[in-house]
């Protein structure tokens, strides 16, 4: 019988869920005057950069209305802020609106995010809105942070156009029992041993979890790539059923926790010329249970996500990311979805 609740829990989980991260208020209003300068320099993305000397332009606004009229190529703005340490505890988005046409965003040098594609690949996303989750790792709270900006017009209208700017917390679709967000172990290739709790990841990059692989150094990668995190799990949930939700991650997965897998989305193959994409599982919500005689409470665990992705975007893209309970997990379940037509559609779809 505890086999088949496990299934059956099991069954319910992976059905999908949709999870929606909403902006809930601006902590640090963006809106203003940028530093600004025309050309382009890997440089100009540095925190310690000296850029005392550039003009000064107004965002949200054209930089053909701020005094570079007929100006089409590349450009950069920096703006300084700082942040109040209450915020620490809050998920934080940088939104800077629409750019033309093409950017990449820094904080204290370090990417955290991009949207279009620079030449000589390129390809314009002037209208998106841009919304760069911020690692907390990367963030200087109580001290100095920047903000660089690197953008590319084609031709017309260029720069940091339109919309509200602004550093942003948000309101979670649910209330986590241990975030487990943050910088992740990460490693391309595709080794069965890198699911196991003994292997020695101390040379594996560093990247942020949630945010797709590309926005890292691995910008146009496809095929296999492998997350590992050491979280702990504390005491006071050794009652709960639990439940491991990894957000959207895309294409497909494999889901370990201490050695043993607890979950999967898509239909994967050890050879990538035998997988075939689904083109929904990007928007699958990654949600497993966790069987209670995996979890070592109060000590170190082991969570290893093999992920493959067939094309553009990669990696754990959208949050939130955490462990949760059953009772919570239901409760959203209920909200967002009508968990019986989830649980029947795998049966008779």
């Amino acid at each position: 019988m505890k086999r088949y609740t496990y299934l059956i829990l099991t069954l319910l989980i992976s059905s999908g869920i949709n999870a929606e991260i909403k902006l809930k208020e601006r902590v640090v209003d963006l809106r203003g005057y940028y530093k600004f300068e025309i050309g382009d320099n890997p440089r100009y993305a540095e925190k310690d950069f000296d850029d005392s000397s550039w003009d000064d332009i107004f965002v949200p606004s054209t930089w053909e209305d701020e005094g570079y009229p007929g100006y089409d190529g590349y450009a950069w703005y920096r703006i300084h802020f700082s942040i109040d340490s209450r915020n620490a505890d809050e998920t934080l988005y940088a939104v800077l609106g629409a750019i033309d046409d093409v950017d990449e965003t820094y904080i204290n040098g370090q990417i955290i995010g991009y949207s279009g594609t620079f030449p000589p690949n390129y390809s314009s996303q002037y209208s998106a809105e841009r919304q760069y989750i911020i690692p907390k790792e990367f963030i200087n709270f109580d001290s100095e942070n920047v903000i660089a900006v690197r953008v590319f017009d084609l031709s017309g209208p260029g720069g940091i156009v339109k919309g509200k700017p602004g550093i942003y917390s948000v309101e979670l679709p649910l209330r986590l029992d241990l975030e487990i967000s943050g910088l992740w172990k990460f490693q391309t290739g595709d080794k069965e041993i890198w699911r196991d709790e003994s292997y020695d990841d101390s040379d594996w990059d560093k990247v942020p979890v949630p945010s797709p692989w590309d926005y890292f150094g691995y910008k146009n990668y496809d095929g296999f790539g492998w997350y590992r995190k050491n979280i702990r799990v504390p005491r006071n949930l050794q009652d709960e059923n639990l439940i491991l939700f990894l957000g959207k991650i895309d294409d497909m997965d494999e889901t370990f926790f201490n050695g043993e897998k607890i979950g999967a989305t898509g239909w994967m193959r050890d050879d990538p010329d035998d997988i075939e994409l689904n083109n929904n599982d990007y928007q699958e919500v990654r949600a497993y249970y966790i069987p209670k005689d995996l979890i070592h409470f109060g000590e170190d665990n082991l969570l290893a996500v093999r992920v493959y992705d067939g094309r553009l975007y990669g990696g754990i893209w959208e949050g939130p990311i955490g462990i949760i309970t059953r009772d919570t997990y239901l409760r959203y379940k209920r909200k967002h979805n009508n968990t019986w037509k989830d649980f029947l559609r795998l049966f008779f779809d």
